[in-house]
């Protein structure tokens, strides 16, 4: 059975293969790429392509386990080919971790949903990517992503607080209060001590920041491309979170229990 949380991510991602088709360029998931890299927009399509079937098959139960593999291998490729490198050239650049993490939520949800829908076939050929072990591996990745939002909120403490509702009060103290709820989270992942609530409240968290922050600019009207792509990035994100804090419950497949 397709989970809603499981839909609202297969959702999101559609989405943003329609807007990246539409826009003839990277959505902001999958930015920066540097202008140089050889066939970039024929690179562009293709990353739309993908989220848009892939997001489509994830969908049907049938194909859910093939979309689900193409996602996370099609996330994990960028993810090494594009995010690490960026960490090696600006190791003390807090936004290089903060795209990497937000890469590494989106391989993590693809991981989780992959070994969730893996049929014997999958089991038997890809028995680490489908087990527990491979899910363990899945966590570690979304706590460390979790760390990095973190580390970035402090780091950007001005520019976070700046995004947060005027009306709001104590802009800078809900920004910090934002990084300490990425941190503590993330470290109660990689530990395995309250990680349920951890994932649950991380998720919540990403789903205000998306209806506070995204949806008000894009529902006033004069959004563009860019704000527009932020808010899908956002959503894909929660979905993303929401996906992988589903390992923690009762009906969590197998795998996800195990680890």
């Amino acid at each position: 059975m397709i989970a809603f949380r499981h839909s609202a991510f297969a959702a999101s991602v559609t989405v943003l293969g329609v807007l990246g088709l539409a826009a003839g360029d990277f959505v902001a998931f999958w930015q920066p790429v540097p202008k140089g890299v050889p066939g970039r927009e024929t690179l562009a399509y293709a990353c739309a392509f993908i989220c848009l079937t892939s997001g489509v098959a994830l969908l049907w139960q049938r194909t859910a386990a093939r979309a689900a593999l193409v996602l996370f291998l099609s996330f994990a490729s960028w993810m090494l080919l594009f995010r690490l490198p960026a960490i090696f050239h600006a190791p003390t650049a807090a936004v290089s971790y903060e795209s990497w993490g937000e890469c590494a939520v989106m391989v993590a949800a693809a991981w989780v949903l992959y070994a969730w829908f893996a049929v014997d076939w999958d089991r038997q050929h890809f028995r680490f990517a489908t087990g527990g072990q491979g899910v363990r591996v899945a966590l570690w990745l979304y706590g460390l992503a979790l760390i990095a939002f973190g580390v970035a909120h402090f780091a950007y403490v001005t520019d976070t607080a700046a995004l947060v509702p005027a009306w709001l009060p104590a802009r800078t103290a809900l920004a910090y209060l934002t990084g300490c709820t990425y941190l503590l989270a993330g470290v109660a992942v990689l530990t395995g001590v309250w990680a349920r609530p951890a994932t649950m409240s991380a998720a919540l968290q990403m789903g205000i920041i998306t209806v506070l922050v995204w949806l008000p600019t894009v529902a006033a009207g004069h959004a563009n491309v860019s704000q527009w792509s932020e808010l899908l990035d956002s959503c894909a994100l929660t979905a993303g979170a929401w996906v992988v804090a589903g390992c923690y419950g009762n009906t969590a497949p197998r795998a996800a229990r195990g680890a």
